[in-house]
């Protein structure tokens, strides 16, 4: 396995990253099945493993450190807060409070007492994003923590962030993790390059657009995938008919859907590793036959005529949105303060 540089980190990973949300009750809740996937991917050179406390409430955490007992120093391991873990109001969210909190629990889970790559989930309005850097800087100074990032940041609060570390000389964010896949490259377009101009590493998650680039999806098929009956993108059809588009192209070059889809991924400059999320053996399998392939420039060309670069064929249900799109008190003045009303 070619093994690439984390950002300007100096930390080594492999291009395809072990994704662990799968493991535990909303996946696969067998452990030691779990333990058998994790350490399968080790064996094949997978050093890369990504989790984060709230993937079955914990559960997932737990389930990769004990699958790491005895093998952790071989392992970049990287985990994430800031989703609810209960409804106390104050175990979620990028706070200092919340932080020094919950990285205590995430490294019990563990079994460790370092984590390579500690990330916050998403973005949190409510936060000055110097009370987080701060934090994390010190469970970096601390041992804890080797190296931090943002997950679903927008382009505009990557630069923020690395200004404040700058001005206040604090750790700043090495890596960034969003949503990246043949069906969602929105990220070509500002996200990349600012990750890219400031050393950043990029950790893309759903590679496979939740399960819609497995070529298990056809328009007007029922399909096997469970999480298809929670998720509307699975039922859009701008992105059932680019599926049909991109089918035929794999087959014509012999590949499968998946491993064309994780191929793509992992092409872009800018792109670090892909995070693979398998929930049996039976798919990690399927991933690891398909990790030395180089898609070639036509085949390349042939996805931009399809979905052209840095376009999104309508976002994941779960991809963050910013409070500016979400509030409507965000979007429109009050109603006294406007000309007229209809």
């Amino acid at each position: 396995m070619q093994y690439r540089t984390l950002g300007r980190t100096g930390i080594k990973v492999s291009p395809y990253a072990l994704g662990a949300m799968m493991f535990g009750q909303i996946g696969n809740p067998d452990h030691d099945d779990s333990i058998r996937i994790i350490h399968k991917a080790l064996d094949a050179g997978i050093n890369f493993v990504d989790t984060a406390d709230m993937y079955s409430h914990g559960e997932s955490e737990e389930i990769v450190g004990k699958a790491l007992v005895g093998r952790r120093d071989d392992v970049v391991l990287a985990t994430k807060l800031n989703l609810p873990m209960d409804e106390n109001p104050n175990h979620q969210g990028n706070s200092r409070r919340w932080i020094v909190q919950e990285v205590e629990n995430s490294l019990r889970r563990l079994q460790t007492d370092y984590i390579d790559l500690y990330q916050i989930h998403r973005p949190d309005p409510s936060t000055d994003v110097e009370e987080t850097l701060s934090a994390l800087s010190d469970l970096i100074h601390s041992g804890k923590v080797r190296a931090i990032g943002s997950s679903a940041m927008p382009a505009s609060e990557m630069v923020e962030a690395q200004w404040v570390s700058e001005r206040r000389g604090l750790e700043r964010f090495r890596t960034e993790q969003p949503t990246y896949s043949i069906l969602n490259r929105g990220i070509e377009s500002e996200i990349l390059p600012v990750a890219q101009r400031y050393g950043m590493g990029t950790l893309v998650w759903s590679p496979l657009a939740g399960g819609m680039l497995t070529g298990r999806i056809r328009k007007g098929q029922q399909t096997d995938l469970t999480r298809a009956a929670y998720f509307s993108y699975f039922s859009d059809e701008r992105r059932l008919d680019v599926v049909e588009q991109l089918i035929p192209l794999a087959d014509e070059f012999g590949l499968k859907m998946t491993h064309l889809a994780m191929a793509f991924a992992i092409a872009h400059p800018g792109v670090t590793s892909a995070i693979a999320g398998p929930r049996t053996l039976e798919q990690l399998d399927d991933l690891l036959t398909g990790s030395e392939l180089v898609l070639s420039d036509e085949i390349l060309d042939r996805i931009d005529a399809i979905v052209p670069p840095g376009t999104d064929v309508s976002a994941l249900d779960m991809a963050y949105k910013t409070p500016a799109v979400l509030r409507a008190d965000l979007r429109r003045r009050p109603a006294a303060e406007r000309a007229a009303t209809v």
